[in-house]
């Protein structure tokens, strides 16, 4: 009688272990899941962009070779953003449109008056933590799917404000939403799965068309004090 509590303890403690050890080894695997879903998602960058840049780059070299050398060291950054991007899950906001406005000039070469580009920027939010090349990929969306497809180009706006104690990223650009880019695109699925994978539910995203001949991609995410 006495050795049957003994051995009902044994086994409740041995349980008690292996279950630990099981929801343990079930932590790790959901860390590196998420580590290597996060890397790829932030592996991709547009190979038509780089082409593109190249291009404009080499019809600068013999017209206007300082402004060649400016637009290398642009490309330069933006490769090498993305390069350490899986490095770090966020950045400093300023650091992120120190990004985007290189991308932006680069795109500009490209499109000259066609592409208009407006920055709304609340100093407040320069030193808020946001994933490394996010924006950039919105604003990079916004190039592809909305001013290229319009004859007359349009304008690109990007705005960072805080609402309701919320830091509130804006992409506004000339052009219309459609339903293949909204279901699948690239730069439409990162944003959402880095977002969820990062903040869980805390962020949202979304993307839609407003005021008759614009889209607004919209990141709300919570303050870091």
């Amino acid at each position: 009688m006495m050795v049957i509590p003994w051995t009902l303890i044994y086994y409740f403690i041995h349980y008690i272990e292996k279950s630990s050890k099981q929801q343990l080894d079930t932590l790790k695997l959901e860390a590196l899941v998420k580590e290597l879903e996060l890397k790829t998602i932030k592996s991709h960058i547009n190979p038509h962009f780089i082409f593109n840049a190249l291009n404009s780059i080499r019809a600068l070299v013999d017209e206007n070779p300082i402004r060649a050398r400016t637009a290398i060291t642009e490309l330069s950054n933006i490769l090498r953003s993305s390069m350490q991007a899986e490095k770090s899950e966020t950045v400093p906001l300023e650091k992120e449109l120190d990004i985007v406005k290189d991308y932006l000039a680069l795109e500009h070469m490209r499109f000259e008056e066609r592409l208009q580009i407006v920055m709304d920027i609340d100093e407040d939010t320069l030193q808020q933590p946001v994933p490394p090349m996010m924006l950039q990929t919105l604003v990079e969306n916004a190039i592809k799917h909305g001013i290229s497809k319009q004859i007359n180009g349009g304008t690109v706006r990007v705005v960072a404000d805080f609402k309701d104690d919320h830091l509130e990223l804006l992409v506004q650009n000339t052009g219309q939403l459609s339903e293949n880019i909204n279901n699948s695109g690239f730069g439409i699925k990162s944003t959402e799965d880095r977002l969820n994978l990062m903040y869980q539910g805390k962020a949202t995203f979304e993307i839609k068309n407003i005021d008759g001949n614009m889209v607004q991609s919209k990141v709300i995410m919570p303050v870091t004090l």
